[in-house]
């Protein structure tokens, strides 16, 4: 999946709205494309934030807000109430969008933007280049990331795989390289010896699945003795 970017990913035909727009046309606009959210662009084409489908629920749900009793308003912050206030009532575009854009270039890889997607709690990206729109990523694209088959840069020989392998391995402290052994068989790899854990074996046969050139994963590993298990 790393190997895929932003600029492979991205719906690059992207509808935005100027700033005026009337919060009932973003709405119905969303509505009728079948799409979560619309990036507001003025008219220099410079991103100025994005009207999400939250936006425009946080909208309808300010139209019930009550008016904070004097006590309690004496321990709020006027800034943020001035500006829950708009963007609950506001009737343009401008007036309820969420103005910080969460963006990414089109050479970021695909697990950077899912893990900025998993880190920021949102459910898309926009791509920019040199500050101009090029395109957006959501969750649904990075589905496509998930079942798109690796990249093969030519063959690689079993041995490299192997090394691959056991180098990736070393990097985890729950994976043991003492009493696991590693073969490599026309891509398939085999693992040996013994296995402290099913976590571990299962956390294994992950691992190499990642590496390059696997084709599969075969364990033929026995259970940690106890006399070996207990001296580690």
């Amino acid at each position: 999946m790393s190997h895929l970017t932003a600029r492979d990913l991205m719906t690059p035909d992207v509808v935005t709205v100027p700033p005026e727009t009337p919060v009932i046309a973003v709405a119905r606009l969303l509505a009728e494309r079948g799409i979560s959210a619309v990036p507001v662009m003025d008219k220099a084409g410079k991103v100025l934030g994005v009207v999400t489908e939250a936006d425009l629920i946080r909208r309808l749900a300010g139209e019930e807000d009550q008016p904070q009793g004097w006590l309690r308003s004496l321990f709020s912050d006027p800034g943020a109430q001035a500006d829950r206030y708009a963007r609950t009532h506001g009737s343009t575009a401008e007036e309820i969008m969420t103005e910080e854009v969460v963006a990414v270039s089109e050479a970021d890889t695909a697990t950077h933007i899912a893990h900025l997607m998993e880190e920021r709690g949102i459910r898309r990206v926009l791509v920019l280049q040199d500050g101009r729109l090029r395109g957006i990523v959501s969750r649904a694209d990075l589905l496509r990331a998930l079942v798109s088959p690796p990249r093969v840069e030519g063959e690689l020989s079993d041995e490299r795989i192997r090394q691959a392998v056991l180098a990736a391995m070393r990097k985890e402290p729950w994976a043991d390289t003492f009493y696991t052994l590693v073969e490599v068989k026309d891509g398939i790899v085999e693992f040996h010896g013994f296995m402290r854990t099913e976590q571990v074996k299962r956390g294994l046969r992950v691992l190499a699945e990642q590496v390059p050139g696997v084709k599969g994963v075969v364990d033929k590993t026995q259970p940690m003795p106890v006399y070996l298990y207990g001296g580690v």
